[in-house]
């Protein structure tokens, strides 16, 4: 069996003296896409974050085989663990070609970069139009494209995406989908947090129901979208 991408055990977080992250249990292989669904507060931010270094944690965190005690978050970043947060996180007094470069920063292979920044504009269109634009004058869904092209430009060895769907419209929604599973397509590994279960369990080859801090469910996406309990509680059947 493969060696997983990530490999988290007995998870735990706690804010002051609330515990956010209960003991999870999760694991992606490579080439997977892994969903991680649940309800607001379920502790699938806090899982992000834990993962990604951004917050204290008690538990194992194993990112390529090593654990991420002690390590920084922005050598995680350099060894290719990529999060697009919820909220997109983009440069906002930047322009759209700045903000695609940062996510090439690591990297010091300048043809490379060109060839990717052209693909990401073949990709997302609407931001080459707006190429020489400042980030923060673009729509909400335009600054999400923009968050998925600079993870993208970075080569990611996992990508981690924090509620992608968020506040865009139904059209946005399907373009940045269908990025995501070109992604998945290339074998990019991804944990994807979504409030869309429907959505994320189309998308995945498996996934994890989250609640109050604990995996309650998990499984192959496709039998958990058949599932009646997630059927109930998260696609309002």
């Amino acid at each position: 069996m493969s060696t997983p991408v990530l490999r988290v055990a007995g998870l735990r977080v706690a804010y002051g003296g609330i515990q956010a992250v209960k003991g999870v249990d999760l694991e992606i292989l490579p080439g997977e896409l892994v969903a991680l669904i649940g309800a607001n507060g379920a502790g699938k931010t806090t899982t992000l974050r834990a993962v990604t270094g951004s917050l204290g944690w008690s538990g194992t965190i194993e990112y390529l085989g090593r654990s991420t005690r002690s390590v920084p978050a922005h050598e995680l970043l350099r060894r290719g663990l990529v999060m697009v947060p919820e909220g997109r996180g983009i440069f906002t007094r930047m322009t759209v070609t700045e903000n695609l470069l940062m996510g090439a920063y690591a990297r010091d292979d300048k043809h490379a970069i060109a060839v990717d920044l052209e693909q990401q504009y073949q990709t997302f269109p609407r931001l080459k139009e707006r190429a020489a634009q400042l980030a923060g004058t673009l729509s909400g869904g335009e600054q999400q494209m923009l968050a998925m092209a600079r993870a993208l430009m970075s080569h990611p060895r996992l990508l981690l995406l924090d509620e992608p769907s968020m506040g865009l419209s139904p059209i946005m929604v399907e373009k940045i989908f269908e990025v995501i599973r070109a992604a998945s397509a290339r074998a990019i590994p991804m944990l994807l947090v979504e409030q869309n279960a429907r959505l994320a369990l189309e998308a995945a080859h498996r996934a994890y129901v989250l609640d109050s801090g604990s995996v309650t469910l998990s499984g192959k996406a496709d039998e958990l979208l058949h599932d009646p309990k997630v059927r109930e509680a998260y696609l309002g059947e």
